[in-house]
């Protein structure tokens, strides 16, 4: 749309200078921001080439700096933007070159998802400073964008974690408002048009990811239909009596001595002197008495650390068709928390603790930090599947937004997952509809990306399976109906179908 404003952050070449201007040319509103001093001459040269006045902008590195995940973003250290002499430097060069009008706007960016209001103040103060010096050093500045960071609330905590903020939408608007005007009155400037980046506030509400959970690993699995006679091994039979005098004795003591015939164990059987059978029994009973001894702490608020880890130790492993490095890239990076929660059987009670793993070979493809009411915890509360129904588990993941899935790596060749477009619609019987369905990524455009041609790859097993037919190997209609399904397998998409 003719009079759009377009911002072009970032680092500029010749080719994006030109096609940016290209874009002023056509009648849009286009904005080059200076990033760096070197951007200045190219900018000037190209545009004295293509016979187009640019609208520059101007980012500036302020003292001001955010807390968070993603504080490096700003402050005196940042990637990006001009130090206080660079900006007069560049404002004398633009005067010189009779192309102090073109200095339009001034931009600055603390880093995404701020926590704390404070920290917007300050920076919203000392960046008006700057604009209102500047307007009357003669440079027209009209618009004053303060850049991303409006937080995302992902804990529901409204407090200053990394994963929450202390404020509203509302008093954030207030404050930038506030503070623009209160510095542009006291220094006699016009009050410039305020605009904003925030990318994550404005897109992370309109995307979940839902995984199926196909499994689970449980590490306290007992021996099935198990018997114990009287002549075990001695370490079975004191675990046995550890296990029958739980209720009389002291369960912490109880643990550690477990504990302790569990690990001699192990010794003795690494040197060869203790017989399969009696490592399985001594294993399942040392997770029998584990499981109780954390159970009688459940409901004590002083549990000791060792109890903490113990039951950690416990907790489940569910097995869900996604790769965290496609998908949830920034927990993998950054530990950044998502709320997740089951979709299915929320009138029930979870009866299971668990960890989320993916199914790459990574053992970093897992999810082992989660939202609680308190603080950060290790597990999720999760149901058997077998107690909503028995068919399929599905976990929702939300408040992706769109950076999970742009970011997002192609490890284990783990390619994107289905995507499907949702509109709410009062008009519609269910009060939505569908747009479009897009399919995941093939197996076959996963492999050619890593240079495996798909009909390459089909020609190769072909001639496998007519050697083998040659030799007697396969009978022709096997071999064909081999061929088949290999080649109908490489348009299959990249995660598991069940």
């Amino acid at each position: 749309q003719l009079g759009s404003l377009i911002i072009c952050n970032g680092y500029k070449d010749e080719a994006y200078i030109r096609m940016a201007l290209l874009g002023q040319k056509m009648g849009k509103t286009v904005v080059l921001v200076v990033e760096k001093m070197e951007e200045l001459d190219p900018i000037v040269a190209v545009s004295r080439s293509m016979g187009v006045k640019p609208i520059l902008g101007v980012r500036v590195k302020l003292w001001s700096k955010a807390d968070g995940k993603w504080a490096a973003s700003g402050g005196e250290n940042a990637k990006f933007g001009l130090g206080t002499a660079e900006l007069l430097d560049l404002a004398k060069r633009l005067a010189k070159a009779e192309l102090a009008d073109c200095f339009q706007l001034l931009h600055f960016h603390i880093g995404s998802q701020v926590p704390d209001i404070f920290t917007v103040k300050k920076a919203v103060q000392e960046a008006s400073r700057y604009y209102a010096k500047l307007y009357k050093m003669g440079f027209p500045i009209r618009w004053f964008d303060v850049g991303g960071g409006l937080g995302v609330d992902y804990d529901g905590s409204r407090s200053k974690s990394d994963s929450s903020k202390n404020y509203s939408l509302q008093e954030y608007a207030n404050d930038v408002v506030y503070h623009v005007a209160e510095v542009s009155n006291g220094e006699g400037v016009p009050h410039p048009e305020i605009i904003s980046e925030s990318g994550r506030a404005i897109v992370a509400h309109h995307s979940v990811l839902v995984v199926e959970a196909f499994g689970r690993v449980t590490k306290g699995r007992t021996l099935e239909n198990i018997t114990y006679g009287e002549k075990e091994h001695d370490f079975v039979r004191e675990l046995l009596e550890l296990r029958d005098r739980l209720d009389s004795s002291g369960k912490l003591e109880a643990w550690h001595d477990a504990k302790e015939i569990k690990e001699a164990a192990q010794s003795m059987f690494n040197i060869g002197i203790l017989e399969l059978e009696d490592k399985a029994k001594v294993e399942s009973l040392y997770w029998e008495i584990s499981q109780a001894v954390v159970r009688d702490f459940g409901d004590r608020t002083m549990v000791p650390e060792e109890i903490r880890q113990l039951d950690e130790n416990l907790s489940d492993q569910y097995l869900c068709n996604f790769s965290v490095f496609q998908s949830l890239i920034d927990h993998w990076a950054l530990k950044q928390l998502f709320p997740i929660v089951p979709l299915q059987g929320l009138e029930r009670a979870p009866e299971r603790e668990a960890r989320l793993v993916d199914i790459t070979c990574d053992s970093d493809g897992q999810v082992d930090h989660f939202i609680d009411p308190e603080a950060q915890r290790d597990t999720l509360p999760l149901h058997l599947p077998t107690s909503v129904g028995g068919g399929p588990y599905h976990l929702g993941f939300f408040l992706m937004g769109a950076y999970q899935d742009i970011m997002g790596d192609m490890h284990n060749l783990f390619g994107r997952v289905n995507e499907v477009h949702v509109f709410l619609d009062p008009d519609e019987e269910n009060g939505y509809y569908i747009e479009e369905v897009i399919e995941g990524t093939s197996i076959a455009s996963v492999l050619d990306m890593v240079q495996y041609d798909e009909k390459a790859l089909v020609r190769s097993v072909k001639k496998q399976i007519d050697s083998a037919i040659q030799d007697d190997r396969l009978k022709p209609s096997e071999g064909m109906r081999l061929l088949a399904e290999y080649s109908n397998g490489l348009r299959d998409q990249t995660y598991l179908s069940f």
